[in-house]
């Protein structure tokens, strides 16, 4: 009986990367993290410093949502993982879409 292999495969999933790089860089186009970081370069005269500062902000934090990621997913099912994502995002979509859907319009304050 062959014996198991304890070996990591470190190979790089080029679909994988593609896929990831893609989604990050389309929802970070127009983010909160975009927004600050032009912010803080249009008021700083060093646009590097600026630019390293927001880039390694923006690899540790998709560090930890990997990290975390990956450990979750030793716990429960990816299936799972999936579902609660897809539910958060609805959930957050509905409650900034909710003033629209419910009809409610905004009414100016009365200067009396």
């Amino acid at each position: 009986m062959p014996e198991p292999s304890l070996t990591i495969d470190h190979s790089m999933n080029l679909t994988l990367f593609l896929s990831t790089f893609v989604t990050v860089f389309l929802a970070e186009l127009g983010d909160k993290t975009q927004l600050a970081t032009v912010a803080i370069s249009g008021t700083s005269d060093r646009p590097l410093a600026v630019f390293i500062g927001s880039s390694t902000a923006l690899v540790l934090a998709s560090l930890i949502g990997a990290v975390a990621g990956g450990s979750l997913s030793t716990v429960v099912p990816a299936d799972w993982l999936q579902l609660m994502a897809s539910l958060g995002f609805l959930v957050i979509g509905l409650k900034l879409l909710w003033p629209i859907l419910s009809g409610a319009e905004s009414v100016p304050a009365s200067d009396d």
